[in-house]
């Protein structure tokens, strides 16, 4: 009997195997990650499957609202004619507005006006200013909403638009909920009018599948008419004139002009998707405000469909660029394509620039990331390593023409497994703008320079550059 159990157990962790192994191979489209998940499976047999089961598999599919934009050639939808975006447009740039519209097909907004705001100094008074003023609709969804100095700053400007009659809605992911505690939930509660979502809650266990499946996005939206956008999350760390405990610099953007529509589509997706409510949206229906010159596109992606596209954007823009590219992000661990397309750019005698916080927030990271500084170096990136306090700001320009803002870092977490909001920009004047903050960065910065580790250091570096999928 004892061997008749130990065979049926055998073969139900054989069955099992399989089952997971076939599953890894039709939907798996990385091929390291799935020898990864193989090798794990097999060579651990129960404990792999279970961890492939309850981290590997993506169970998040949601219903996406289609863009209703034909595909067609993005010079007809510019606005402009051929000879006036060629006098503003480099050629090159001109084929990346073309590959990103096959990435992702929605149309520029004409009109914008973009307005860089340099920490929560800036930022967070200007947002309660707008939140006060509303009449009819506050949206806010951010990754990390904390029960603090600022997240009590912002409610409390939401309580005051709902006393004007504003229906204010607040999604925060998840994770990023207990980044405080107690969490914001219960004052978010307090104030009338507000409604809120979770974006996959995560103390259930139900939910530890969606560990890794994070909203990323930083978004809001007042009356229609003003929307910030970016990397910056609502935390006391960010106000730097209070000397916080533990100080974060950061950039986001003001956004004014049709664009925001396209913004307020995504904050819709994400609402129905953890509210199950469908909600008519205040949107901006003068026609005739154009309150800048920015052409402006949202992008989002996620692992719920058609994913990649941030990542995507960014290789077309390196490959693309023919005088410079320069690059802010807080975490630096791309795959193989990112390095190589940036090795290639530098070889071609682009002016490839990355800029990164000398000292990370996340243990390892900084290891992580020096690993490969050395091949880059080489092919003759510049690394510049800034000063503290920790920089979260996430900004790259290309060509002195075209920029990429919004949520996503430069690593696996952001291109491939978190949902994130990104902006394409076109406008000289404002990518000015953008390439002044990255030189005050560069003045407080060192430039990296090729080094000759010792074994131990190296190793240790080597080993942290494995963690790369799961920082």
């Amino acid at each position: 009997m004892d061997i008749f159990s130990l065979s049926a157990a055998g073969i139900l962790y054989l069955l099992l195997q399989l089952c997971v192994t076939i599953h890894i191979l039709l939907f798996k489209d990385d091929v390291k990650s799935s020898i990864g998940w193989i090798g794990l499976v097999w060579l651990t047999p129960l404990l792999g499957s279970i961890i492939y089961i309850m981290f590997g598999i993506n169970r998040i599919k949601r219903k996406a609202i289609k863009l209703k934009n034909p595909r067609q050639d993005i010079l007809k939808i510019t606005g402009k004619n051929i000879e006036e975006i060629q006098k503003e447009i480099p050629p090159a740039m001109l084929q990346m507005l073309r590959l990103g519209h096959s990435i992702h097909p929605q149309l520029f907004a004409l009109g914008n006006k973009v307005t860089p705001l340099i920490n929560g100094d800036e930022a967070y008074p200007q947002m309660c200013a707008a939140i006060e003023k509303a009449e009819k609709e506050v949206l806010i969804e951010s990754y990390i909403f904390n029960n603090d100095k600022a997240g009590q700053a912002i409610l409390k400007a939401a309580q005051k638009a709902a006393q004007n009659g504003a229906a204010v809605k607040i999604i925060i992911d998840g994770v990023g909920l207990n980044y405080s505690r107690p969490n914001i939930i219960e004052e978010i509660k307090k104030v009338k009018g507000a409604d809120f979502a979770v974006f996959l809650p995560s103390r259930k266990p139900a939910a530890l599948p969606f560990v890794n499946l994070r909203s990323h996005r930083k978004i809001m939206v007042i009356d229609g008419h003003t929307a910030f956008f970016g990397g910056m999350n609502i935390a006391k760390e960010n106000l730097l004139q209070t000397n916080p405990k533990e100080p974060v610099q950061d950039t986001t953007f003001k956004i004014e002009g049709p664009v925001i529509s396209q913004i307020v589509r995504i904050f819709m997706e994400d609402w129905i998707f953890s509210r199950k409510q469908p909600f008519k949206p205040v949107l901006l229906k003068d026609e005739h405000y154009l309150p800048g010159k920015c052409l402006c596109r949202a992008i989002p992606d996620g692992p719920d469909g058609d994913y990649g596209k941030v990542e995507l954007m960014v290789l077309g823009a390196i490959n693309c660029a023919t005088k410079n590219i320069k690059i802010v992000t807080p975490y630096f661990l791309p795959e193989e394509n990112i390095l190589t397309a940036l090795e290639l750019a530098a070889m071609r005698g682009i002016d490839t620039e990355i800029i990164l916080p000398q000292k990370s927030n996340i243990f390892g990271m900084d290891w992580a990331m020096q690993a490969n500084f050395n091949r880059l170096i080489k092919k003759g990136v510049k690394i510049y390593q800034q000063e503290p306090p920790f920089d979260h700001s996430k900004i790259m320009t290309a060509d002195d023409v075209w920029a990429f803002i919004g949520s996503s870092n430069w690593d696996v977490r952001s291109f491939k497994l978190n949902f994130e909001a990104n902006m394409e920009i076109i406008d000289k004047e404002f990518v000015e703008k953008l390439n002044e903050i990255i030189k005050s960065k560069k003045s407080k910065s060192v430039l990296a320079r090729e080094k000759k580790y010792p074994f131990g250091p190296l190793l240790i570096r080597n080993v942290f550059k494995l963690l790369t999928p799961y920082y």
